[in-house]
């Protein structure tokens, strides 16, 4: 199991749009074979920065949805909108607990 957090920051201007593509999108990314969860979150004090975790597979599932149409089309709106360089970690889970 892999898991990838993605930070992003926007243009204020542009928040909307990239709800908007998120929405319109979701279903098909949480759907793309090997992914078994997807999470948007937000910042509380900096509304411009969002975050997404997803569960993945293995690394070889994350990157078959990173060379897939879906991501290139998501990500070809995305990347547009930003106001500084997205990061992006692929992290093993140590520990949960509920």
């Amino acid at each position: 199991m892999l898991i990838r957090i993605v930070k992003m920051s926007f243009k204020e201007d542009t928040i909307e749009d990239f709800l908007h593509n998120f929405e319109k999108n979701k279903i098909q990314i949480r759907n793309f074979k090997g992914c078994k969860l997807l999470e948007l979150y937000r910042d509380q004090t900096n509304q411009h920065i969002f975050f997404t975790y997803s569960y993945w597979e293995s690394e070889t599932d994350l990157e078959n949805y990173r060379q897939s149409e879906l991501f290139k089309s998501v990500w070809a709106l995305t990347k547009t909108l930003f106001n500084a360089k997205p990061e992006a970690w692929s992290l093993d889970k140590i520990a949960s607990l509920k």
